[in-house]
């Protein structure tokens, strides 16, 4: 019997493929709501989500372009101050909490910390970039300055 799977099912099948099994196997994962029976309709529709998919996929991967874009433009810097010692080390360190909450402060631009890839805090005076992966196919530098307090 020709189904096309609802949900990825290990060792069997991913969502959205269309595959011929035993029918036994079959009504089990009809039962489960794990496929459904592959119909004239039902690949018609299974059609017509892929290309839903596609189009959302594509906008949220120019927004993402456009966000870099915003970000390396050089006229977004973001300024933070700390506490320093006379040689420019920080007493403590800047985290990428800090960062995303100074960035959506200063800009109104919300970026999860997660997706800075800070190796280790930032414990020195001055200019940095941060790496930030926005999309898989899209990542961006933020620049951040940091004064003493």
């Amino acid at each position: 019997m020709k189904i096309i799977f609802l949900q990825d099912v290990r060792g069997k099948g991913k969502r959205g493929e269309i595959k011929e099994v035993p029918d036994g196997f079959a009504n089990f994962l009809i039962k489960n709501n794990k496929a459904k029976v592959a119909t004239t309709q039902a690949l018609s529709q299974l059609k017509g989500q892929q290309k839903a998919e596609e189009k959302h996929e594509a906008e949220v991967l120019t927004e993402a372009k456009e966000l870099k874009n915003r970000l390396e433009s050089g006229e977004m810097v973001v300024e933070m101050k700390a506490k320093a010692g006379e040689d420019g080390r920080l007493f403590g360190s800047i985290t990428s909490k800090q960062v995303a909450q100074a960035l959506e402060k200063q800009y109104s631009l919300k970026i999860d910390k997660r997706k800075m890839e800070l190796n280790e805090p930032i414990k020195t005076l001055g200019y940095s970039n941060i790496p930030v992966k926005l999309h898989n196919q899209v990542m961006a530098k933020i620049r951040i300055h940091i004064v003493e307090q």
